[in-house]
């Protein structure tokens, strides 16, 4: 396999240099001619064989540069390129002065409707263009009377009267276009009212029809409805209930440790100087409300400590056989 970047080449033993020597061919004579790649400027038809080529197709062409074909000292180029189809030869060239392409041979040109006119509008000359303008302003005069003469039945004489009354003519007919279209519309209203009511009253009874239908299968959804809220009700009850055990569990705690207190006091005997007698223990055994009893805080086990204790080393050594030495001191 040969390299990519040849970097030394062969030379047979037989190779003589000096029998190498430079050439020169005839000069080119005519127009300067050189290959290009390039697209269809514009859409195009081929007139042998019909075939569309759309603008922007590439072609292998060629590019011709004319001496003597100038304008305004503005070079103009020509190119031969060939149909996709039938191979027939294409020339177009470029045009200066309307910026543009103009197709010399081979094809035509497919009709831009943003461009129509436009070569013929560029060419014409102030002159030309008022000239046009009144002939067409002649023109529309003459049909104008034309046609007033007509539907009065006046000659020439009466021109003038002829084209006022046809424009009194002209206003009437437009009101009454525009009186019909406003009955026409107030017309579409009333219909549209009137189907959006019939649509209305449609519907009011196909609902009465779904209504009757929904009672009669009515009993099963009670029935369903009336188990869904007998649920809710014995869960409902049950939270209650729960609720109130625990809240009477809490006093009775509460009672308790009461009664507890004074029972230890009662036990502990009279104090000096305090009455004894039925009277004295009764009120001594009676049980301090409940608001006046301090919290009992345990006192079995002390305080936690966050204080950082540093846990002593087990000594492993004898497990691995290991002696330690005494210390000589």
């Amino acid at each position: 396999m040969s390299e990519r970047k040849v970097l030394t080449k062969y030379y047979p033993p037989d190779w003589d240099p000096s029998l190498l020597g430079r050439s020169r061919g005839p000069k080119q004579v005519g127009p300067k001619v050189q290959t290009v790649r390039l697209m269809a400027p514009f859409s195009l038809r081929c007139t042998a064989c019909g075939e569309y080529m759309y603008r922007g197709r590439k072609f292998n062409a060629r590019k011709e540069t004319p001496v003597d074909e100038r304008y305004l000292s503005v070079q103009i180029y020509r190119f031969y390129i060939r149909c996709t189809r039938c191979s027939a030869e294409i020339v177009f060239r470029t045009d200066p002065r309307n910026q543009n392409y103009i197709v010399e041979k081979g094809a035509k040109r497919n009709t831009e409707p943003w461009r129509r006119g436009l070569e013929g509008e560029l060419e014409e000359s102030d002159e030309a263009r008022l000239d046009r303008i009144e002939r067409e302003m002649a023109a529309n005069a003459d049909d104008g009377s034309n046609k007033g003469y007509g539907m009065l039945g006046l000659g020439s004489s009466s021109g003038g009267a002829g084209g006022s009354v046809e424009e009194r003519n002209a206003m009437a007919e437009l009101e009454a276009k525009t009186a019909d279209a406003k009955r026409e519309m107030a017309v579409a209203d009333a219909l549209d009212e009137i189907r959006s009511r019939n649509a209305r009253i449609e519907k009011a009874h196909r609902d009465g029809v779904e209504i009757e239908v929904v009672a009669a299968v009515a009993p099963e959804e009670e029935e369903r409805r009336r188990q869904e809220q007998e649920d809710a009700e014995a869960a409902r009850m049950a939270f209650a209930f729960q609720r109130s055990h625990e809240m009477l569990e809490e006093d009775v705690e509460v009672e308790g440790a009461g009664w507890v207190e004074s029972s230890s006091s009662a036990a502990a005997g009279p104090s000096p100087g305090s009455d004894s007698g039925p009277s004295a223990v009764i009120a001594e055994t009676k049980p301090a409300p409940t608001a006046k009893l301090a919290p009992v805080v345990s006192t079995d086990m002390p305080p936690p400590s966050f204080k950082r204790q540093v846990k002593k080393k087990k000594d492993r050594s004898a497990l691995l056989g290991i002696k330690k030495k005494q210390p000589l001191v």
